[in-house]
């Protein structure tokens, strides 16, 4: 599990939610990274300059970056020992916005991409395959708007994606207590679409012998 922080934030930001996977998963290897960058609208670090940022920019900013975060999440794996197909990617608000495109971007980075108070940079062009998308966010939130979660998870099934969507009425940008038991209820109580999908393939087989 790599956990990615928000813009002015650091690695340490996202330690409760790391503590709490820990305590269940505790056989997982999970890192939270630091972003790369000083930030320079406030305190910590981002993953890419928030600056006069505009619908029309954002892409191309956030491109730019990719490569680094990407080759940063292979280290990880290639540092664990984990593969791919074993690997979930988190990310808080500007690390959502990382960890989505980062799936958009590169096929077969991650099984899992959590996305918590996040969005796209862009409306995704396809549905990433044998990864599983799951976006949580606040109502309330007066940073990134949960219509971007609503309008992102409608393109998601209409490109044939494997998708969950939680928009949680009265929460802010953060994570609190139920959003991290809800990352858990989604990580451990939903099958990824693909694994249906072989379980059924599997069965029209073996019934046809």
């Amino acid at each position: 599990m790599v956990l990615h922080h928000g813009v002015g934030a650091n690695a340490q930001h996202l330690s409760p939610l790391e503590q709490h996977l820990a305590a269940l998963f505790p056989n997982a290897f999970i890192v939270s990274v630091h972003a790369p960058y000083a930030a320079d609208t406030a305190t910590g670090a981002q993953w890419f300059s928030v600056q006069d940022i505009t619908e029309e920019n954002r892409p191309a900013r956030v491109a730019e970056v990719m490569p680094a975060f990407i080759h940063n999440l292979r280290y990880w794996q290639q540092t664990s020992g984990v593969s791919a197909s074993a690997t979930a990617v988190v990310g808080f608000s500007q690390g959502a916005i990382m960890a989505l495109e980062a799936a958009q971007a590169q096929a077969g980075l991650a099984a899992r991409i959590v996305a918590l108070s996040g969005r796209y940079a862009q409306l995704p062009t396809h549905a990433p395959e044998k990864t599983t998308l799951h976006l949580i966010h606040g109502k309330s939130d007066p940073v990134i708007h949960y219509g971007h979660c609503v309008s992102a998870a409608e393109r998601l099934v209409g490109l044939g994606g494997d998708v969950t969507a939680d928009v949680i009425p009265f929460l802010g940008h953060e994570i609190n207590e139920k959003v991290m038991d809800l990352v858990v209820e989604r990580l451990t109580g939903h099958i990824p679409q693909h694994r249906w999908d072989e379980v059924q393939k599997a069965a029209a087989q073996q019934a046809d012998r």
